[in-house]
């Protein structure tokens, strides 16, 4: 049987690219890029003294966990790779979690992480920091593309090349078209419930800041330090045909994307930090879906196929 995987590598007769966003897709591109950065920027000044609360913590920490790990266990182990089978529930679940990320539409991610795969750091790689040479100069130019640059750039990735799987699910689909409505979710629910809590307007507006676009930007660059900082420093015990490493300091808060050399060795794999003191939080979520019935078939690695990528120095 072909796995969601080879269906996608990059190799069919459809073009790499597909439509080109519109002006309003591209306009909230820098909105969903820019205003929450700007948040994040006046985080520390904001929160000096005053602006900044328990209810304000509580809820940043649960809809960060919520976001992130839509983004981690459903957009990326589930849908991009495949490393494991949810029930229908469990999915509609997931897709509208990772949308809450404000990281973009399902589909639209899913193809732009299969198009990495299938070209990591090589030409056709969407957010390679390795496309423009070696030197001081092209490394700070890479860099700022792997990091954020390439979310500006208007060609979006064929859908059709490297996503048909998911154009042919009408529920992911569905949630796809309605990204818009969980982004106002993601930003004005934190809000809403800062204001019930303490019962008051500016409980709203600072839960509002911290937990909807403090913590947009804070999940926003971890997700986008794995496509630069983990594809150019970092450990690589493992054998694989690109530049992806492990970084160790990015791990808890990136909810164990950052074990980032085993992903590209083995990138089915449910659990990407494999060895002794990896924490990876993505994987023991995965680990309680499979528990509760929620979740099937899910590709744990092996001693044997960890012997065969082990990287031979």
């Amino acid at each position: 049987m072909t796995s969601t995987m080879d269906r996608a590598t990059g190799h069919g007769p459809k073009p790499l690219l597909g439509k080109r966003r519109n002006n309003a897709e591209q306009l909230g591109v820098y909105v969903f890029v820019v205003v929450p950065l700007l948040a994040l920027l006046a985080a520390v000044p904001f929160a000096w003294g005053w602006g900044l609360g328990w209810v304000d913590v509580a809820l940043f920490v649960v809809f960060y966990y919520l976001s992130g790990l839509g983004v981690t266990t459903g957009y990326h182990r589930y849908f991009t790779h495949g490393s494991f089978k949810a029930r229908r529930p469990l999915k509609i679940a997931l897709a509208i979690a990772g949308s809450m990320a404000l990281q973009g539409p399902v589909l639209d991610w899913v193809a732009d992480h299969r198009r990495h795969h299938a070209f990591s750091d090589r030409e056709g790689d969407p957010h390679s920091p390795w496309l423009f040479g070696t030197g001081p100069a092209a490394l700070a130019k890479g860099f700022w593309h792997a990091h954020m640059g390439w979310l500006f750039q208007r060609n979006k990735t064929n859908h059709r090349r490297f996503a048909p799987d998911l154009l042919a699910d009408e529920d992911l689909v569905w949630v796809d078209r309605h990204f818009v409505l969980w982004t106002s979710i993601s930003l004005a629910a934190p809000g809403v419930l800062g204001g019930l809590i303490t019962w008051s307007v500016w409980g709203g507006v600072t839960a509002f800041f911290w937990a909807g676009l403090v913590r947009v930007a804070f999940l926003h660059h971890l997700t986008w330090s794995v496509n630069s900082v983990c594809h150019m420093v970092g450990d690589r015990p493992f054998a694989a045909r690109d530049r992806s490493a492990n970084v160790w300091a990015l791990a808890i808060l990136s909810f164990g994307e950052s074990w980032h050399n085993l992903h590209h060795a083995d990138p089915t794999s449910a659990r990407h930090g494999v060895r002794r003191g990896q924490i990876d939080i993505s994987a023991r979520v995965i680990w309680l879906y499979e528990k509760l019935g929620w979740a099937t078939h899910v590709r744990w690695p092996s001693e044997q196929r960890l012997a065969r990528i082990t990287a031979q120095k």
